[in-house]
């Protein structure tokens, strides 16, 4: 095994990444080629899975090994428990949003947040709603899960633009995973990096906060309708909201988004069952349906995890990460190297955790030789990492968008109103001029020797004398 590990290791080939190439020219090709010929749905002529089920057969053709090595390494990509975690999370979304909106959920929360937000303030409370969401649940694809639903009623009822209000939510999720103490971003990024979880969220913080508000400003600013409209009537069964109240709450609570989202699709299928809306086998009918529906992102989520294995089996990554590192002259342009290494392998594998695993070693390797403090380096991993996760046309993200509007809404209209994307990214480019963020550093340095922050000197000094004791008491009992 170890051999193995250290051949991946050596190999390095440009020639990996092209099937991911050939998927984004087939994917946005089509759907540029049909737009221009004013095709309704443009981006939806072309399936994305025919296209990465295209770009994936030719994966198989590139690198050395039998085709049974090759399936091997396609399926552990695809059984990765992160791709895993997302297609339970797609399923569950799909059910909740399907049983709740046959039961009347939708209407009743959308009748009932009109009756309570004024219609020009509700884009920056979609933001709101779905920043806080994602910090709780620690999943941006949660957070879209249960937001968009609201969002899609939100917008038709009150003449609203239905592209902004569905950015400002993937928006809002993006901010609230990538602050999340619970997100499997974070943990990552700070896992690979040597950090604490609390420095990583306080640099984090002050880099992510001013973007934020600044997209609540411009929300409230152009999220406005028009004219306002009429409402018209806004009565609603407060009893059909519980679900979604529920979901909120619970997860704001913390409570896992598996079991937050499995009992609110129960607690739909109840209150539709008691209202008559719904009877046993029409719950069980949407819940299937609710499934189905979540078929094109599920399928290619899954080929996306088993290229993206093919690609670092191939060595791939590998040549992004050569190609960066010969670049690198200073310690700041170690932190726009990290940051391009991490963006680089979110857009390859369209997965931001499985980006930051990747990038986590070499970036820890930088940040060691050029003095990045690694709390920095874990902000920059997980900041990049959902910037371009949440702005890529074919990531999860924007892609489940597409699925729970029905095609009202595609990624590529989205992507000029990403405006927290676009802002976080510039206010993280700018802290690298301007250390604004960068107090927790100063105050708490980092000590290089004991690689550790200087508060945590002491403590790695005891576990090391403890350590050292136990291997010499090992050693004389040996003897």
């Amino acid at each position: 095994m170890k051999q193995d590990a250290n051949t991946l290791q050596k190999k390095s080939s440009g020639i990996a990444l092209l099937p991911f190439l050939v998927f984004i020219v087939i994917y946005l090709g089509a759907g540029l080629y049909e737009q221009s010929k004013g095709t309704a749905m443009a981006f939806y002529q072309f399936p994305s899975v025919t296209a990465i089920f295209i770009a994936t057969i030719l994966a198989f053709f590139i690198g050395k090994g039998s085709i049974n090595e090759k399936f091997s390494t396609f399926a552990r990509g695809a059984g990765n428990e992160n791709i895993l975690i997302m297609l339970i999370i797609y399923l569950l979304a799909g059910a909740f949003s399907s049983v709740s909106k046959s039961m009347g959920g939708v209407d009743a929360t959308v009748n009932m947040g009109v009756s309570v937000i004024p219609v020009q303030f509700l884009a920056a409370g979609v933001f709101v709603i779905s920043a806080f969401l994602g910090i709780a649940t620690g999943t941006s694809m949660g957070t879209i899960g249960a937001i968009v639903p609201i969002a899609l009623g939100i917008a038709n009822k009150a003449g609203l633009n239905t592209t902004l209000l569905m950015a400002a939510c993937v928006g809002g999720a993006m901010f609230g995973d990538n602050l999340s103490m619970i997100s499997d971003t974070t943990i990552a990024a700070t896992r690979t990096q040597g950090c604490e979880l609390r420095d990583k969220f306080k640099l984090n913080g002050l880099i992510a906060l001013p973007a934020a508000v600044l997209t609540i400003v411009l929300l409230l600013i152009f999220g406005r309708p028009d004219t306002i409209v009429n409402m018209g009537s806004t009565s609603f069964s407060f009893i059909k909201v519980i679900p979604y109240l529920f979901v909120l709450i619970f997860a704001l609570a913390g409570w896992n988004v598996f079991l937050v989202l499995t009992i609110g699709i129960f607690a739909s299928g109840i209150i539709g069952m008691t209202s008559g809306d719904l009877t046993l086998m029409t719950f069980a009918q949407k819940v299937w349906s609710g499934f189905t529906d979540m078929g094109e992102v599920f399928c290619l989520s899954l080929f996306c995890g088993g290229l993206a294995e093919l690609t670092t089996h191939n060595g791939g990554i590998n040549w992004l990460i050569s190609k960066i590192s010969k670049m690198i002259r200073g310690q700041r342009s170690a932190q726009f190297g990290i940051a391009a290494l991490v963006s680089l392998a979110d857009i390859a594998t369209a997965n931001n955790t499985v980006a930051i695993i990747i990038s986590g070693s070499i970036s820890k390797d930088m940040s060691r030789q050029y003095k990045v403090d690694p709390r920095r380096s874990a902000s920059l991993l997980d900041i990049f990492a959902c910037i371009f996760q949440g702005f890529i046309p074919y990531g999860a993200q924007l892609l489940l968008v597409g699925s729970l509007s029905k095609g009202v809404v595609n990624p590529v209209q989205m992507i000029p109103l990403l405006w927290y994307q676009q802002l976080l990214l510039v206010f993280a480019v700018v802290s690298v001029f301007i250390p604004f963020a960068d107090g927790v550093c100063r105050k708490n340095p980092w000590n290089w020797e004991y690689d550790v922050a200087e508060s945590g000197v002491e403590e790695k000094k005891a576990i090391l004398a403890k350590n050292k004791e136990a291997e010499s008491a090992a050693a004389t009992t040996a003897v």
